[in-house]
C-alpha cells in the first residue's frame, strides 16, 4: 500500500456526544441527536428540526476557556481540536506542524446579531469589530489559542471541505512538508443557513429518511470534527499509536449544477475510484462506505447511482450517519471521518437510522441494524457538496 499519513488521535463535537468516546456510546445505542432549535433562536423552531449541539455558547467556551464572545463556529472547532491535540501537546514542540481547518457559515451567527444595527448606521461602522465574523478569522482564532503557527489553512468548498481539509494535510505529510497536522472542520448552525436550505426547498419536517425511497429532504446540524495526523518520524518521536492511515483521497467536480450532482454522479464516480487508485485498492477491498447521504431526493440518488457503478452486485456495507447528527455542512467530512475511524479501531458499522423501503433507482441496501466486531480494514467515506465538489477519502488500518 501507499505510504500515507498516520493518524494518531481524534477529536469530536456534535448533536450525539461532546467528544469521541460520548460519540461512540450514542452511535452504539442508536441514539441521534436532532430535534427541536433550543439555541438557535429560529421562526422555524417548531416546524423544522435541527442537530444541535446541547450547549450555549458560554457553556462551550468554558469547556476550552477561551473567550465567549467568539463565534459559535469557532468555539465548537476549539474543543475538537483541543480533544485531537491534547495527548500530544508537548511532544509535538519543535516538529512542522499544520492546521487545516474548513467551514462555510464563519461567525455568520455573530452577524445575524448586529446586521440591523450595522444597516441602519451604516456611516459609523467600523470593520474591524467584524473581523472574526469571516470564514478565515474562525480558524486564526482557534489557530492562535492553541499555538499553531506552521501552517494554516481554511478551505471552504461547501459540503466536502473537510474532506478537502483532510486531503491538503495528508499531501502535505507525504511529501515531507509538514510533521504534523489537524485536518477537519467545523460549522455552526445560523439564521442564513436555514432560512437558505428551506428556501430551496430541502429540508425534511420530520427526521430525515437517508437512503429510504420515500426521503423528504436533509436535517441540518451543527459540529466539529478533527483528525491528527502525523509522519512516521513523528510518530516514533511522540511515541503514538497510529490508529489508521489516510490511505486515499480525491476531488473532483461534475459541474453540473450549483444545488445539485449529476444524475448518474459523474462526479461521485470519479472521485471514489481515484481515491481507490491512491490507494491501490480493488473495489473488494472496501469493507464500509460512509455514504454522504444527505436524505435530498437527487443526492441519494446520485450517490447510490455512483456506488453501483463502481462496485456493481458487490456493493460493501454502507450507510449515512447524517440521520444521528443531521448534515453539519464544513464540518460533516471531518466528524465521519472520525466515525470512520472509530468503525476501524471498535470493528463497527452503524446502522442507517429510520430506513424503511427501498430506492426504486437504486439495488443496495444500507445497514439497518448495529454491527459489531467485525474486521475493517478499509473504510470509504463519501463528501459531494454544492457546486459539484466531489471528494472521498480512504481510511486503513495499519498493518
Amino acid at each position: 500500500m501507499v505510504s500515507a499519513a498516520y493518524i494518531a488521535n481524534t477529536g469530536i463535537i456534535c448533536a450525539i456526544g461532546n467528544d469521541t468516546q460520548a460519540c461512540l456510546q450514542s452511535l452504539r445505542d442508536n441514539r441521534h441527536g436532532i430535534g427541536k432549535a433550543k439555541y438557535l433562536k429560529t421562526f422555524w423552531a417548531d416546524e423544522i428540526p435541527v442537530a444541535e449541539v446541547k450547549a450555549t455558547n458560554e457553556q462551550l467556551a468554558a469547556m476550552t476557556g477561551v473567550n465567549s464572545n467568539w463565534p459559535r463556529t469557532a468555539l465548537l472547532s476549539a474543543i475538537a481540536v483541543q480533544e485531537a491535540l491534547q495527548p500530544f501537546a508537548e511532544k509535538i514542540k519543535g516538529l512542522r506542524t499544520g492546521f487545516f481547518s474548513a467551514n462555510t457559515v464563519g461567525g455568520m451567527d455573530l452577524t445575524e446579531a448586529v446586521y440591523k444595527n450595522i444597516k441602519e448606521n451604516i456611516e459609523q461602522v467600523d470593520i474591524n469589530n467584524y473581523k472574526s465574523h469571516e470564514c478565515g478569522a474562525v480558524t486564526q482564532l482557534v489557530a492562535d489559542a492553541f499555538g499553531l503557527d506552521g501552517f494554516v489553512t481554511t478551505i471552504s468548498t461547501a459540503c466536502s471541505s473537510s474532506a478537502n481539509s483532510i486531503m491538503m494535510a495528508a499531501q502535505m505529510i507525504e511529501n515531507g512538508m509538514l510533521d504534523v497536522a489537524i485536518a477537519g472542520g467545523a460549522d455552526s448552525l445560523s439564521r442564513f443557513t436555514l432560512n437558505g436550505f428551506n428556501t430551496l426547498m430541502i429540508l425534511d419536517r420530520q427526521l430525515c429518511q437517508p437512503f429510504d425511497n420515500n426521503r423528504r429532504g436533509l436535517n441540518l446540524g451543527e459540529g466539529a470534527g478533527y483528525i491528527l495526523l502525523m509522519s512516521k518520524r513523528a510518530v516514533e518521536q511522540c511515541g503514538a499509536s497510529p490508529i489508521a492511515t489516510v490511505s486515499g483521497y480525491a476531488n473532483a467536480n461534475d459541474a453540473y449544477h450549483q444545488t445539485a450532482s449529476s444524475p448518474e454522479g459523474i462526479g461521485n464516480k470519479l472521485a471514489m475510484g481515484n481515491a481507490m487508485k491512491k490507494a491501490e485498492l480493488q473495489p473488494a477491498d472496501i469493507n464500509y462506505i460512509n455514504l454522504h447521504g444527505t436524505g435530498t431526493a437527487n443526492n441519494d440518488s446520485s450517490e447510490g447511482k455512483a456506488v453501483e457503478a463502481i462496485f456493481e452486485e458487490n456493493v460493501p456495507m454502507a450507510s449515512s450517519t447524517k440521520a444521528y447528527t443531521g448534515h453539519t455542512l464544513g464540518a460533516a467530512a471531518g466528524v465521519e471521518a472520525v466515525f470512520s475511524i472509530l468503525s476501524i479501531q471498535h470493528g463497527m458499522v452503524y446502522p442507517n437510522l429510520r430506513w424503511e423501503s427501498q430506492m426504486e433507482d437504486v439495488r443496495f441496501t444500507p445497514v439497518t441494524e448495529l454491527k459489531e466486531g467485525l474486521d475493517i480494514k478499509h473504510v470509504l467515506s463519501n463528501s459531494f457538496g454544492f457546486g459539484g465538489n466531489c471528494s472521498s477519502l480512504i481510511f486503513s488500518k495499519c498493518s
